[in-house]
């Protein structure tokens, strides 16, 4: 089916057809997170090219937008964390190439870099879904925050990593107030594809999450499935260096998921 879809789009886009972005994106195989880092005073200029512009001709060019987001609090790093979804990485690309080709995206460009380009960096990272990820749904509660949690595992523990979550972590999870939003590897191709779980829930507030994961460490069920996974695997399943990090996420004004 995602090699349909594939077709499907490059197709509409050679004869410049405009699809449905849920006909094209149904159940996405592939994910792109996108992380700009803005020039000194240029993170509105940003937002306002996005809100008015880039947003409207991703979709145009078959790209599904799934959120948009900035740290909480302060955000020295004047940074956009943004998602975005499609069936594979052929549509991807050709979406991109019709992205970067069009006039109003060039015209749009053009305008907001008058004074001095926006971005200064970007970064990008390439996602798949885990076999336990709950399906896609994009919705707009309008008062939660995100949080977004990178686990770098032990060499050969990712597979044991994923059985954790898929029959403990998870359930616990929701049974503590916490969002199960998404779960993704890296894509194949990625540095360290064989290590990296990437994830995304939701809380009521920082103060909820806080609440929510004091509560979790606390659980007799989750102190016995994280005892029972390491003393399989002979140690913990995270590097213990940067094994796991933690950001929360603000959506912005004109993110489809909020």
């Amino acid at each position: 089916m995602s090699c349909l879809r594939s077709i499907l789009a490059a197709a509409c886009l050679t004869l410049g057809i405009v699809l449905p972005t849920q006909l094209l994106a149904a159940e996405p195989g592939l994910y792109e997170m996108r992380v700009y880092y803005t020039n000194e005073g240029k993170l509105d200029a940003l937002h306002a090219r996005f809100r008015d512009h880039t947003m409207a001709l991703f979709e145009k060019h078959g790209m599904t937008n799934v959120g948009y987001f900035v740290p909480t609090g302060d955000n020295p790093e004047q940074k956009l964390v943004y998602f975005l979804a499609y069936p594979d990485r052929e549509a991807r690309d050709a979406s991109w190439k019709a992205f970067l080709d069009d006039p109003d995206w060039q015209a749009a460009y053009k305008a907001s870099t008058a004074d001095g380009r926006l971005v200064a960096r970007i970064t990008e990272t390439f996602l798949e879904p885990t076999d336990y990820s709950p399906a896609l749904k994009v919705e707009d509660k309008g008062s939660r925050v995100f949080q977004l949690r990178t686990y770098n595992a032990t060499e050969g523990n990712l597979p044991a990593l994923d059985a954790r979550f898929r029959d403990h972590t998870i359930d616990l999870f929701a049974k503590h107030g916490v969002e199960n939003l998404i779960y993704w590897h890296h894509a194949q191709g990625m540095p360290h594809a064989d290590r990296m779980l990437v994830y995304l829930i939701g809380h009521a507030s920082e103060e909820a999450a806080a609440e929510s994961f004091a509560a979790f460490r606390k659980d007799p069920a989750w102190t016995k499935a994280r005892t029972e996974s390491e003393e399989k695997a002979g140690g913990s399943l995270t590097e213990k260096e940067n094994g796991v990090v933690a950001e929360f996420l603000t959506p912005t004004d004109y993110s489809p998921w909020k």
